[in-house]
C-alpha cells in the first residue's frame, strides 16, 4: 500500500505508520513526495487512515510502489549525473562509440561527441556479446580511457556494469552505471547497483514486458538507489529487416505509470544507421527525456555495431533537429533563466 501525507504531518504519524507496519512483519519504505510531503510505502496493509497528517492511502496498488507514479505523485523524478539532469524539462544527449577500442580512438570520439553537442559520453568498458568470439572490451584498462575522457572533455561518463563483483569498479570510474538489456532481471546485479552510489541506466530487455522492466527498477530502489533512468531500447519483433522493434509506446505508457525518466536509444532499437535519426525524434516527440546514441568517427571501423553506429557529424544534426522539434512541441515557450527557448545538447 502508498501512504501520502501532507506537508506538515507531525512526525508521529510517520512513527505510528511505521510501527504499525513492523508489528504486521511488512518492510517498509518512506521517500520524498517532491512536493514537501513524504510518502511510505509498504509491502502489506496496515490501519493508517485515522492518523493526522495522512491526505491519501492506497491500499490495493501497484507491485512496483517506488517507481509507481503514486510514489512521487507532484513531480516527476530529475536525475543528476554530474551536470546533466535527465528528467529536468530539457531532453539530454548521449553519445559515444558502442565499445571502447583504445584510448587514441576513445578520445577522438569523445571530442566529436563534445563538439556535436552532447551532453554525456558513453562508450563500453565491457561488452555482452552474442558469440564468445567477439570483442569484449578492454575491462579496467577500458574504465581509465573512459574516465580520461571526461577529464579532456568535462563529459559526465556512462558505462556498462554486467555482474555484481564488477560494480564497485565500474562505479569508480564512471558517473552513471549502465545495466544492459540482457542483464535487465539479473536481480543480484540489481541489488547490488542499488547499493551504488551512482545513479543507474536500465534497459528494458528486449522480451520484457512493461511490469517486468519496472520491478527491475524497484529491485534497484528498494535497495537504496532512488536514482534510475529507464531506457527503451525496442523489444524483439518478428521481422528481420530491423535489429528490435523500438517501442515508442513505452514513452508516454512510463510517464503515466511512473515518476522515473526515460530515455530511447535509437541505434540498438533499429540497427540501422539510415534510421536511428528518424527514430531519435519520434523518441523525443512521444516525450522522451533524452536519447543514448551510438556515434564514431569511423562507424564503418567501428569494432562494435558499426551497423547502427552515425558519424558525430550525424549526432550534431539530430542535435541541432531535436531543437527545433523540442521548442516546438513546448510551444516556443522561453525559459525564464536564459531568454531562450529550452533546447537540447548543452554544449551546442
Amino acid at each position: 500500500m502508498i501512504v501520502t501525507l501532507t506537508a506538515d504531518a507531525p512526525v508521529s504519524t510517520v512513527n505510528a505508520i511505521l510501527a504499525a507496519a513492523s508489528a504486521a512483519g511488512c518492510e517498509t519504505h518512506t521517500f520524498d513526495d517532491g512536493h514537501g510531503g513524504a510518502v511510505v510505502g509498504i509491502a502489506g496493509t496496515v490501519a493508517v487512515a485515522d492518523l493526522p497528517g495522512v491526505s491519501a492511502v492506497l491500499e490495493k496498488h501497484r507491485p512496483y510502489m517506488l517507481a509507481s507514479r503514486e510514489g512521487r505523485p507532484h513531480a516527476p523524478s530529475v536525475v543528476k549525473v554530474g551536470n546533466a539532469r535527465i528528467g529536468g524539462g530539457r531532453p539530454v544527449v548521449i553519445g559515444g562509440p558502442c565499445v571502447i577500442e583504445g584510448r587514441a580512438e576513445l578520445l577522438e570520439a569523445a571530442l566529436a561527441t563534445k563538439a556535436a553537442g552532447a551532453d554525456m559520453l558513453r562508450g563500453g568498458a565491457y561488452k555482452p556479446r552474442t558469440s564468445p568470439y567477439a570483442f569484449q572490451g578492454l575491462g579496467e584498462e577500458g574504465l581509465r580511457y573512459l574516465a580520461e575522457a571526461r577529464e579532456v572533455t568535462g563529459l559526465p561518463v556512462v558505462t556498462e556494469v554486467m555482474e555484481p563483483d564488477q560494480v564497485d569498479l565500474v562505479a569508480h570510474y564512471a558517473d552513471m552505471l549502465q545495466i544492459g538489456a540482457r542483464n535487465m532481471a539479473n536481480f543480484p546485479l540489481l541489488r547490488r547497483a542499488g547499493q551504488a552510489n551512482r545513479p543507474v541506466l536500465l534497459k528494458r530487455g528486449f522480451s520484457a514486458t512493461i511490469e517486468e522492466w519496472l520491478m527491475s527498477a524497484e529491485y534497484v530502489m528498494a535497495h537504496g538507489n532512488p536514482n534510475v533512468v529507464l531506457c527503451e531500447r525496442g523489444i524483439r519483433g518478428f521481422d528481420p529487416a530491423t535489429r528490435f522493434t523500438l517501442d515508442l509506446t513505452a514513452v508516454p505508457l512510463i510517464k503515466e505509470l511512473s515518476h522515473l525518466p526515460i530515455i530511447v536509444d535509437p541505434s540498438h532499437g533499429t540497427g540501422r544507421r539510415s534510421l536511428v535519426a528518424r527514430m531519435a525524434l519520434a523518441g523525443l516527440a512521444a516525450g522522451a527525456d533524452g536519447l543514448i546514441i551510438e556515434a564514431h568517427p569511423d562507424p564503418e571501423s567501428a569494432r562494435c555495431d558499426g551497423m547502427q553506429t552515425i558519424t558525430p557529424a550525424e549526432l550534431a544534426g539530430i542535435i541541432e533537429s531535436g531543437r527545433v522539434l523540442h521548442a516546438a512541441l513546448m510551444g516556443g515557450a522561453v525559459d525564464a533563466g536564459l531568454g531562450v527557448a529550452p533546447t537540447i545538447g548543452a554544449h551546442a
